[in-house]
């Protein structure tokens, strides 16, 4: 799994009521907010849209929000 994490790069992070879509190089992943975070889920589209990549980049960051979700988490 962590091979899958370091060979992909995210291109771009989009929303649709209770989804997120996480495109990728060579993928797109839809994740359901319930699931995921609660946070998110109630976040506006402006909080939404506000995020930043982990220098590292193994994870996502909305600062709005106050809310960390690790791309490993999100890509398995």
């Amino acid at each position: 799994m962590n091979n899958l994490i370091k060979e992909n790069i995210i291109l771009d992070i989009t929303f649709d009521n209770q989804f997120m879509f996480i495109k990728t190089d060579s993928t797109m992943v839809k994740i359901d907010l319930n699931q995921l975070s609660k946070k998110l889920l109630n976040a506006t589209e402006i909080e939404r849209a506000l995020y930043k990549l982990s220098p590292s980049g193994y994870g996502i960051h909305w600062p709005l929000i106050d809310e960390d979700i690790s791309l490993h988490a999100l890509l398995k």
